[in-house]
């Protein structure tokens, strides 16, 4: 899978964005191919020069899919509100997505023995 991944700074006026957010999803969710999407709103800033408030991702099944998506009609209006709610101020990027869950990665971990023993502090 592919992931178009939305980072909204914290200086973004969360006002614009509330306002506008409704409008934005039903752009994005129009979108050709989009498989799932995901909003977080992040509660805390750990490391980095720049904070973020909101991550938005939208997951496809190749990295074709997420461009010819974002050419659309609606993945250019998307594109539009988007930077009229945050005034540039995002990060934009496609990740090559992969993910498992942990029962699967327990059967297969090497020699099936726990990552720490009892006797590790």
């Amino acid at each position: 899978m592919h992931k178009l991944v939305i980072l909204i700074e914290s200086s973004v006026d969360p006002i614009s964005i509330e306002r506008n957010w409704a409008e934005f999803l039903h752009l994005v969710e129009a979108m050709p191919n989009l498989r799932r999407e995901a909003t977080s709103r992040l509660d805390s800033h750990l490391f980095g020069s720049v904070s973020y408030q909101l991550m938005h991702e939208l997951l496809f099944d190749t990295a074709e899919d997420a461009r010819s998506a974002m050419a659309s009609d609606a993945g250019r209006g998307a594109g539009r509100l988007l930077q009229t709610m945050t005034g540039g101020r995002l990060v934009l990027f496609l990740a090559d997505h992969k993910e498992d869950d942990l029962d699967n990665i327990r059967k297969y971990r090497q020699g099936n023995t726990p990552l720490r023993s009892s006797s590790t502090p």
